[in-house]
């Protein structure tokens, strides 16, 4: 696989479970329906899934019960080391942008996390590599973002 290839691929870590890579492409297959951008975000471009759409088809293929509990929280990473949390509830309408005129994004890909009920812009986040679900009611409600300061020594060795 090229090092180009490598860079699309997404890290999804569901409650307990370990992680796996897909595509952008997976991830819009897997939630079924694709729309304009410009239907949740005034002035988006290009093609996007809705995140509960798809969120719903992940558990069920990892074989979640469907009346299992909602994770509390998401955590996005950015390959420029940017990371959000955020809780579920301002993930109302929450849409992932996967691509432009089918092709897939030119600018903050791989994919864009975009987060239109959320309590800041911040929220928005490009360059999503890292989608981490999370079950922690100590922190519901709770949202918070900025640029990791901390690192292991893997990540320090890893290329994103």
């Amino acid at each position: 696989m090229t090092e180009q290839a490598e860079t699309k691929k997404i890290s999804i870590a569901y409650i307990g479970q370990e992680a796996i890579a897909v595509t952008p492409e997976d991830m819009a297959s897997l939630a079924g329906r694709v729309f304009p951008l410009s239907e949740r975000v005034i002035g988006g471009t290009g093609e996007a899934f809705d995140f509960a759409e798809w969120l719903s088809a992940f558990r069920s293929g990892q074989g979640v019960a469907e009346d299992a509990p909602l994770p509390t929280h998401l955590k996005v990473e950015a390959v420029d080391t940017f990371e959000a949390l955020i809780p579920w509830e301002q993930l109302k309408d929450a849409a992932v942008q996967f691509a432009v005129d089918g092709a897939p994004l030119p600018k903050g890909g791989p994919v864009r996390l975009y987060v239109p009920n959320g309590s800041s812009e911040c929220l928005n986040v490009k360059s999503v590599i890292v989608f981490r679900l999370l079950h922690d009611e100590g922190n519901r409600g709770e949202a918070s973002y900025g640029f990791k300061s901390t690192f292991t020594p893997d990540e320090m060795r890893m290329k994103r």
